[in-house]
C-alpha cells in the first residue's frame, strides 16, 4: 500500500531506517520512537482512530518530538479538524522552524481552514519567501495570500445574517442539503443524507434520498420520502424543482443509464406520482461529469456544473437551453467572467431569469468555496460576480443557496450544531445582493357551468416583446402556477376546446417592486350562444382605435378559436369609461370594436361570422372614479349570438 505523499516527506527528511535508528530525528527516546513507527503503519492503514492515539502518546513521552507533531497535525486535516491540525503544526514549527519547511504551507492552509486570516496569511508568506518549494503550492500559496487580504476585510465589514432553522418538519439528526423551492414557496424539496443502517444488510452504508415538505399554517410540515422511482437503493441528490414543482432535474451517479461518472435526470410530477427518472443523454451529458442542475422559472434553460473538456478550470457552469423541437442544445460555457481555474459549482438561477447564484473555489473568498452572485446584462454577458460576504460565507464551504421569487428569504444549509449534522436554513438576504422581485399567478380551472374541475392549456406571453414566456397544460385537477418577473408587461391566456378562453394582464413595465401573488378561480365557458368572455388583453392607443401591437396575441388567440369552432357567429363588443360625453365614448367604442372585426377578417375569418357594437359607457363593470375602476370599464368583449347550421 502506498504511504500519504506527507508520510513519505517525512520520512525522506528525516529517516534512515524505521528499526529505532534515526537521524536528526527529533526524540532521544527509543520508545517514544517505536510508539511513533506503530502511529505511522496505522496511519498507512487508514485506521486514523488508533494512528492519533499513538502519535499523541509518543509526543506525551517526548514533548519536544517534532515528527509526530508534524504527522498528527497532517492527520488531523485530513479529517478537516483544522484548529486542532493548527495547533500540533505550530507546535511542530517552536520545535525546529528551519527543519521542514514545506510545513508553512499545510499549517497555513489549516490556519486558514479554521478563520485564523491572520497567522495565515504571515505564514502562507513565509512559504512563498522560501526557494526550492513546490511550484503548484506556490501558486495555490499566493492565491491564499488573496483569500487571506479579502477574508481579513470582509471581517471588519460583515454583512447582515440571521439564520433561523428551517423547523423540525425538514431537520433531523440525519443531514438535510440542497433545498429547492417552488415560486410560490409553499413546496420544498431537499436531499436527507441517513445514517447507516444497524442491521448487517446495511450496516456502513449511507444513503441519500429526495424528500418533499409542504408550507402550512406558517411552518414546514413532515417532510415525507419521494418514494420510487424517483428514490432508488442508489443515491439521489442535488436536484433543482421546477417553479411550479410539476417537474424536477437531478443528479444520479455510477447509474447502468449513465454516460459518464455523475449525469443529469429529469422526473415529471403525474397525479401526485413522480414518473421515472430520463437520463437527459447527449449533448447535455458526457463520459465526464455533469451535476448540480438549475432549471429556469420558464423551464428553458438548464444551468449546471461539469467537467467536460472546453472549461476553464477543472469544473465550470454552463446551460443548455430547450429549442423549438423541445430538445436540449449544445451546451454553452458561461465564460470567464464566471468561470476560473478553479471550480464553480452549485448555480441557482433564479426566478427572475437573470440573478445567479454560485459557488466557487477560484476567486478571492473566506476559503473554500464561497456564494456569488452575479446578474445577466441585456446582451446575455454577466456582471462581475459579487461575493456574499461574511458571515453568509465562512472558511467552511458555502454552497446550495436558494432564493424564494419574492427575492428576501434565502434558504441555504450549513452545519450549526454538530450532533445534528447539517440542516436547512433560512435569513432574509440583504438588499443589495438580491434578486428582482418576481410575482406569480397560481389558477385552477373550472367548468363555469357544472363546477368541475378542468385540465386546460394555458400559455403567458410578455407583451412588451410579444414573445410567448411559457406554454403549458395544468394538472388533472386544473392547477397550474406562473411566475411574472418584475419589469414587463404579461398577458395569460387559458384555454380549453369547445370552450371560451380566459385572459389576464399584469402590467409591471417600469415596476421594479414586487407585486402580491395572484390567486385565481377561472371558470371557462362552453361554446354556446350567449356566453361571452373578456379580451383582457386587446388594446388602443390613447384615444383612438388604433390597435396596440401587444394585441395580436390575443386577437390570434381569438382567430384561432373561430377556425376551430366554424359554426359560431360572435359580437364584438367595444367599451369605454365615462371619460368624455356619451355621444363620444359610443363612436370611440364602436370604431374599437370595428377594428377587431377587420383584424380578424384579415385573418380568413368570413365577415358573415362577424358582428360589432359599440356600448359607450352603459354597462360599466367597475365604479367611474378611480383609476382602477375606469381600467375595468374600458373593455372588449367577444359574445357568441348565433350558431349556423
Amino acid at each position: 500500500m502506498k504511504r500519504p505523499i506527507m508520510i513519505i516527506l517525512i520520512i525522506i527528511f528525516c529517516f534512515v531506517t524505521t528499526a529505532g535508528y534515526s537521524q536528526r530525528i527529533h526524540t532521544a527516546s527509543n520508545k517514544a520512537l517505536k510508539v511513533y513507527n506503530d502511529g505511522i503503519a496505522a496511519y498507512d492503514y487508514l485506521n486514523f482512530s488508533n494512528a492519533e492515539v499513538l502519535f499523541k502518546e509518543a509526543i506525551s513521552i517526548d514533548k519536544q518530538f517534532y515528527e509526530a507533531y508534524i504527522l498528527l497535525g497532517d492527520l488531523l486535516a485530513k479529517q478537516k479538524r483544522f484548529i486542532e491540525a493548527s495547533q500540533n503544526y505550530g507546535t511542530a514549527v517552536k520545535i525546529d522552524s528551519l527543519f521542514f519547511k514545506p510545513v508553512f504551507f499545510t499549517y497555513a492552509n489549516s490556519e486558514m481552514m479554521s478563520g485564523d486570516y491572520y497567522n495565515a496569511l504571515t505564514h502562507f508568506k513565509v512559504y512563498l519567501a522560501q526557494d526550492g518549494m513546490s511550484a503548484k503550492n506556490r501558486i495555490v500559496a499566493a492565491k491564499n495570500v488573496k483569500n487571506c487580504e479579502f477574508a481579513l476585510n470582509a471581517l471588519k465589514s460583515p454583512v447582515v445574517f440571521n439564520p433561523i432553522s428551517a423547523g423540525d418538519g425538514i431537520n433531523t439528526t440525519d443531514d438535510e442539503y440542497w433545498p429547492s423551492i417552488t415560486a410560490d414557496g409553499q413546496t420544498m424539496m431537499f436531499t436527507r443524507q441517513q445514517r447507516p443502517g444497524d442491521s448487517p444488510a446495511t450496516y456502513g452504508e449511507v444513503q441519500e434520498d429526495f424528500y418533499i415538505s409542504t408550507f402550512a399554517d406558517n411552518s414546514w410540515q413532515k417532510a415525507v420520502n419521494a418514494g420510487p422511482p424517483l428514490n432508488t437503493r442508489q443515491n439521489e441528490g442535488a436536484q433543482s424543482l421546477s417553479s411550479n414543482g410539476a417537474y424536477m432535474f437531478f443528479t444520479a451517479c455510477e447509474r447502468p443509464s449513465g454516460l459518464g461518472s455523475c449525469d443529469l435526470y429529469f422526473s415529471a410530477l403525474n397525479e401526485g406520482k413522480w414518473s421515472e427518472p430520463v437520463n437527459l443523454g447527449s449533448p447535455v451529458n458526457t463520459p465526464g461529469w455533469e451535476s448540480q442542475p438549475s432549471i429556469s422559472s420558464d423551464g428553458k434553460t438548464l444551468f449546471f456544473s461539469s467537467s467536460r473538456p472546453g472549461g476553464f478550470g477543472g469544473k465550470d457552469l454552463w446551460l443548455s437551453r430547450l429549442n423549438e423541437k423541445n430538445l436540449w442544445t449544445k451546451p454553452l460555457n458561461l465564460g470567464d467572467r464566471i468561470n476560473t481555474d478553479g471550480d464553480e459549482m452549485s448555480p441557482f438561477i433564479h426566478f427572475d431569469g437573470k440573478t445567479l447564484y454560485f459557488a466557487s473555489d477560484g476567486r478571492a473568498g473566506m476559503g473554500g468555496f464561497d456564494i456569488y452572485m452575479t446578474r445577466m446584462n441585456a446582451d446575455s454577458s454577466w456582471t462581475e460576480p459579487q461575493n456574499l460576504g461574511y458571515p453568509i460565507n465562512t472558511y467552511n464551504d458555502e454552497m446550495g443557496l436558494v432564493i424564494e421569487s419574492a427575492g428576501q428569504k434565502a434558504y441555504f444549509s450549513t452545519v450549526r450544531d454538530k450532533k445534528n449534522g447539517k440542516d436547512i436554513f433560512y435569513f432574509n438576504l440583504y438588499e443589495s445582493v438580491r434578486p428582482n422581485p418576481v410575482s406569480y399567478m397560481k389558477g385552477k380551472v373550472y367548468d363555469k357551468e357544472t363546477g368541475r374541475m378542468l385540465k386546460a392549456e394555458y400559455e403567458l406571453v410578455n407583451l412588451s416583446t410579444g414573445t410567448i414566456v411559457i406554454k403549458s397544460s395544468t394538472d388533472a385537477t386544473g392547477n397550474f402556477l406562473v411566475c411574472l418577473p418584475s419589469g414587463y408587461n404579461y398577458g395569460i391566456n387559458v384555454s380549453k376546446k369547445g370552450y371560451l378562453f380566459y385572459s389576464d394582464n399584469f402590467m409591471f413595465e417600469g415596476l421594479h417592486t414586487v407585486a402580491q401573488p395572484y390567486i385565481k378561480k377561472i371558470n371557462l365557458s362552453p361554446v354556446k350562444v350567449g356566453e361571452k368572455m373578456q379580451l383582457s388583453n386587446v388594446f388602443y392607443e390613447i384615444d383612438s382605435w388604433q390597435l396596440k401591437k401587444e394585441s395580436m396575441s390575443e386577437l390570434n388567440n381569438l382567430a384561432e378559436l373561430l377556425t376551430e369552432n366554424k359554426d359560431i357567429v360572435i359580437e364584438i363588443g367595444g367599451f369605454t369609461d365615462s371619460t368624455g360625453s356619451a355621444e363620444y365614448n359610443m363612436k370611440l367604442s364602436e370604431k374599437r370594436a370595428l377594428s377587431v372585426v377587420t383584424y380578424l377578417i384579415n385573418k380568413g375569418i368570413s365577415p358573415g361570422r362577424l358582428k360589432y357594437k359599440g356600448y359607450g359607457n352603459t354597462s360599466p363593470i367597475g365604479d367611474n372614479i378611480t383609476t382602477e375602476g375606469r381600467k375595468l370599464n374600458r373593455r372588449t368583449e367577444a359574445k357568441i349570438v348565433d350558431r349556423k347550421k
